[in-house]
């Protein structure tokens, strides 16, 4: 069959914008899903970057709970659905500024190891983005003092964060 060369450039054109579409769409899909800031840590929480939420944190005088971790790290993978599941977590994190970082984007400053580089690592940090050293995973090991492995431990950090912060918040008794 014989095509007008007017004809068939058209359809060459259209193939190529359906095509180029299509890919495009594919393309930023996957992008949202590996740029998020959750990072499988839970898309209902309302995550910010470091530099947002540090200043975010300075404007409300809110305190901050900071994330790092690894994508290759095992104890990060394992800590992730069982930390994005949790009602209380979600619950608690409307009354923090919740940052989550990893790989390319973990800080760097010394601060924010205050007692080695491992990971999975939780940080409560005061509106003006002194790490609060105070606060930590009483049930954990005394040498990894920012480890958490399950949400319970993390939870209960949160509530006297929450609690104690310059806000003074209630935590509902369900909690």
């Amino acid at each position: 069959m014989f095509f007008p060369v007017w004809l068939s450039s058209n359809l060459l054109s259209v193939s190529l914008v359906c095509f180029g579409s299509y890919f495009l769409h594919k393309v930023d899909a996957s992008a949202d899903v590996n740029e998020g800031l959750a990072k499988g840590f839970g898309e209902q929480i309302a995550w910010k970057t470091l530099d947002k939420g540090l200043d975010e944190a300075k404007s409300k005088q809110l305190p901050v709970m900071l994330i790092i971790h690894k994508s290759w790290c095992g104890a990060c993978k394992a800590l992730k659905p069982q930390f994005a599941s949790s009602k209380e977590i979600h619950k608690l994190s409307e009354h923090l500024i919740m940052v989550n970082t990893g790989d390319d984007d973990e800080p760097k400053e010394k601060k924010y190891a205050p007692d080695g580089a491992y990971f999975p690592r939780i940080l409560f940090l005061g509106p003006n983005g002194e790490v609060l050293t105070e606060y930590f995973n009483e049930q954990g090991h005394p040498q990894y003092k920012y480890y958490y492995s399950n949400p319970e431990s993390i939870a209960f950090t949160m509530k006297k964060v929450v609690t104690n912060s310059p806000k003074r918040f209630k935590v509902p008794d369900e909690l």
